[in-house]
């Protein structure tokens, strides 16, 4: 069986990083738009635990993962290759 890479999103979160499609900053108006359709689709999740959005993270299933880790640190994490095994 095939083993999944995860991707650490912070504070002991963790998504599959085969179905992440795009890690962007929340900031400007088109996401806020998404995160605010997705919240009213039962498509958000929040892995922020409390604290302030630094960035979605968009899934193949259409879903928006809420990180409070910067996009960049999380790109950088995807492209090296680090998991939470």
């Amino acid at each position: 069986m095939e083993k999944k890479r995860l991707l650490n999103i912070g504070f002991g979160n963790a998504v599959v990083a085969s179905r992440v499609v795009a890690i962007i900053g929340p900031t400007s108006s088109p996401m806020r738009r998404l995160r605010e359709e997705a919240r009213q689709a039962g498509r958000l999740i929040d892995a922020t635990q409390g604290r302030k959005t630094r960035s979605i993270i968009i899934t193949d299933s259409n879903h928006c993962i809420l990180s409070s880790i910067q996009a960049e640190t999380i790109s950088q994490r995807f492209n090296s290759g680090d998991s939470d095994d």
